[in-house]
């Protein structure tokens, strides 16, 4: 069963800078793995996913240019570098992972494992 751990929101002024952690356990293989966030009253939405074999990612437009998606396969350990913070980037964020050998792809679908999230909160 894979499990995925979320870890490094917190609090942070607008153009701040914060890393968030994930670390998956119980993978085999490769998978694509991304990150999401939900802000209050909105709907989740997928920001940046990476396979983990050969490192191709995908970005929704809003983050492009500040966040950075990278992985580590052997920690098992997906991060997500978020620099220049908006008060609009406040949202809970969540590690999600792929069935075993899915690529990913810009729709940010087929995501199977999720995470319990961190909360990210920019204050302007």
């Amino acid at each position: 069963q894979v499990q995925l751990v979320e870890s490094g929101g917190g609090s942070v002024q607008a153009g701040g800078s914060l890393r968030l952690s994930c670390a998956a356990s119980g993978t085999r293989g490769h998978y694509c793995m991304g990150w999401f966030r939900q802000a209050p009253g909105k709907e989740r939405e997928g920001i940046a996913s990476i396979y983990t074999r050969d490192g191709i990612t995908y970005y929704t437009d809003s983050v492009k240019g500040r966040f950075t998606i990278s992985r580590d396969n052997a920690k098992n350990t997906l991060y997500l570098q978020m620099n220049s913070l908006k008060p609009e980037d406040t949202a809970m964020y969540y590690c999600a992972a792929s069935v075993q050998f899915m690529y990913c792809s810009s729709g940010f679908s087929n995501f199977r494992y999720w995470g319990q999230g961190t909360q990210v909160t920019v204050s302007s």
